[in-house]
């Protein structure tokens, strides 16, 4: 294991160090070396990681204190070794859209984890994250002001924006400042939203007297009675399958593709499921420090970063059968890159050159049966009416 840890090591250390600004290199090793053991053992567990370190430190515990004080040490700035890494492997992105999903999620009803994720072929890429101490998943504007500032600049240039988000963020504050940053919008709206009718006055979204399986593409609307967001756009709709109502207001002028996109949304909750019991096993860690826990949410991001950049090497190189039992591929390319990197160290094969991403258009979509994958694409349809309400 030795061996293979060391392997391992000088590969991780390659990709750690050839974008960060690392003033101090032992914090580059530490952090590599919690990569390591994050791959190898599968749990963000720093007493489990220690059986996979080959460092200086004769006794496990001193190991263990040395994770412990990098996850710890003020003088490691997350955002500040994390940006260069995603705007270099976004740099040669090719598509005229990019999507961006934004969401909290909650670690043992004590912290939140507020993130910003650029979706890719079925899951979602961290851009940026902040973790405070907070026990609701509803955080004002405050908290991630700035976090949206730093991801305006780490984007492609050159490439329309579309952020997406639930309806926890359908607010009036929160749509004009994605506006100031030349960002588009697609951000669900609760049913009880005001909206304004020309002809019927205020009135709420749940008063739009939506048939089953009808769609509404309401252009040009006045939203929320107080700061009111005006020459707005609406996709409503509600769903025959689930039976549930949607509301999508939209920066742009509104069409049936509205709700595919906001769709993309859920691509996030892919992401914290491979940081947490799908993956990573965040909620197995004993950390209960903000500032630690967005140190430890570097380690993951870089690890999500590697494997998946390896896994979509693996697929373009045609090796994914080799590492992934599904006909059809199965899994994601998170999972296809970690498989790789195990059967590498098992079978001393070589590592690939790690891809870049270039696009959310998956040539090769993960399909968990051919019957679930129909039902994906053509369970819901709708009949719509397009309305223009300006006045």
């Amino acid at each position: 294991m030795t061996q293979n840890a060391s392997r391992l090591y000088d590969e991780l250390r390659k990709f750690g160090s050839q974008y960060c600004p690392w003033s101090d290199v032992r914090h580059l090793g530490v952090m590599v070396w919690m990569m390591v053991g994050l791959i190898a053992a599968g749990s963000v567990n720093l007493t489990k990681w220690v059986s996979h370190m080959n460092t200086k430190a004769l006794i496990a515990q001193s190991t263990q204190r040395q994770l412990s004080r990098w996850l710890n040490n003020a003088r490691i700035n997350p955002a500040k070794l994390y940006s260069p890494v995603i705007k270099a492997y976004l740099s040669k992105w090719q598509e005229a859209n990019i999507y961006l999903s934004f969401d909290t999620s909650q670690l043992w009803e004590k912290y939140c984890m507020i993130r910003l994720c650029v979706v890719h072929r079925g899951r979602a890429l961290p851009l940026c994250w902040r973790v405070i101490k907070h026990r609701s998943s509803s955080v004002k504007i405050d908290s991630y002001r700035e976090m949206f500032k730093r991801a305006a600049k780490l984007l492609p240039e050159n490439v329309k924006v579309i952020l997406l988000a639930d309806r926890a963020f359908g607010n009036p504050e929160f749509v004009r400042y994605v506006q100031t940053l030349q960002w588009q919008c697609r951000v669900r709206l609760k049913s009880n939203t005001w909206v304004y009718q020309p002809k019927q006055g205020w009135q709420t979204l749940k008063q739009l007297h939506l048939g089953i399986g009808e769609a509404k593409l309401i252009h040009n609307v006045t939203v929320h009675k107080s700061k009111s967001l005006t020459g707005m756009h609406i996709a409503a709709a509600w769903e025959t399958t689930s039976k549930e109502y949607w509301y999508i207001l939209s920066t742009e002028p509104t069409t049936i593709q509205t709700f595919r996109e906001y769709g993309l949304r859920f691509d996030i909750e892919e992401n914290f499921l491979d940081d947490k019991s799908n993956g990573f096993d965040l909620e197995s860690s004993r950390i209960r420090s903000a500032p630690a826990l967005s140190r430890l949410c570097l380690v993951l991001a870089m690890t999500t970063i590697f494997l998946t950049a390896q896994g979509l090497s693996v697929v373009n190189s045609d090796r994914r059968r080799l590492v992934d039992p599904h006909w059809f591929r199965g899994l994601s390319y998170l999972k296809i890159g970690w498989n790789w990197i195990n059967t590498s160290l098992t079978k001393n094969r070589a590592f690939l050159p790690l891809s870049s991403f270039t696009s959310n258009f998956d040539p090769d979509p993960a399909i968990a049966s051919l019957k679930k994958h129909a039902q994906k694409f053509s369970r819901i349809e709708f009949s719509a009416l397009t309305l223009d309400w300006a006045s």
